[in-house]
């Protein structure tokens, strides 16, 4: 068996992986919803206090990070969880391991190319949104909307991440969607009541030092305070100032955090299919 790796070969999987998802528009679709979601939010995010329209970027990014840490994960879950499982009742598994290439390199292919499917559907759907709000909001702000994009871009990984390695541990595809789904609730739903729970019972009653740190452990709560914590205003909504210090915010260190989201489950997974 060969022992090295050859990156062609990642290559021509990732762009079957690709390529597929661009011919059964998947991409297109995903794109759309992006887009008409991006502006919806961005013009009717105030409503709630009675006004409507585009408002500054930092309005406009607290609403959207709503949208994304549903909407994100949700999709990234359902594009990896039949990754490999899906290719193993089907048959085919067996039939491309066959071939002159490693678990490694099947692996790595379909995460490449389905990485790069999801990052280019919501760089394409969130960026023509930012072109459209370019106008209303001033060319300055879009620095801001671009660091917004990429860690949306991060986060869709780390949940494809996680989908690759639950469609290499699950038998079957019921169980691994099933097991997808479970996890987008519990980390977009379920953690941050804990968390809140937590706070509640504890008050007065034991140190919180540590209350910090259970943020990293969700890349979806890592993607919102990477994208609220630089606005004072949007800060104190959240309510994140009290609970976090600065130096945990700092924004290479949460960066860093996501990118372990990405690279920890999918180690697992190389090592699971080996």
């Amino acid at each position: 068996m060969r022992t090295h790796i050859e990156f062609k070969q990642i290559g021509v999987i990732a762009s079957k992986e690709f390529w597929d998802r661009i011919r059964n528009r998947w991409v297109l679709a995903v794109a759309v919803i992006f887009t008409v979601f991006a502006l919806v939010i961005a013009y009717f995010g105030a409503a709630q206090q009675g006004t409507v329209g585009f408002r500054g970027m930092d309005v406009t990014i607290a609403s959207l990070v709503s949208l994304v840490i549903y909407l994100v994960p949700l999709i990234a879950l359902i594009l990896g969880y039949d990754a490999i499982v899906g290719e193993r009742e089907r048959g085919s598994l067996e039939l491309l391991l066959s071939m002159p290439i490693t678990h490694f390199e099947l692996l790595m292919g379909k995460f490449v190319g389905l990485a790069g499917a999801l990052a280019f559907s919501t760089l394409a759907g969130f960026g023509l949104a930012g072109v459209l709000l370019s106008y209303q909001l001033g060319p300055t702000a879009l620095y801001h909307y671009v660091g917004f994009m990429l860690s949306a871009i991060l986060l869709g990984m780390a949940f494809l991440s996680i989908a690759v390695m639950v469609s290499v541990m699950a038998s079957d595809r019921m169980r691994a969607s099933g097991m997808a789904i479970g996890l987008w609730f519990f980390y977009v739903l379920v953690y941050d009541l804990l968390l809140l729970g937590i706070l509640v019972l504890s008050q007065k009653r034991f140190s919180l030092s540590f209350f910090p740190v259970l943020l990293y452990l969700n890349p979806a709560d890592i993607f919102r305070i990477l994208n609220v914590f630089g606005f004072e205003e949007v800060r104190k909504l959240y309510g994140l100032a009290t609970v976090l210090p600065a130096t945990l915010a700092s924004p290479w260190l949460l960066g860093s955090a996501m990118v372990m989201w990405i690279v920890a489950p999918l180690g697992i997974a190389v090592w699971r299919f080996k």
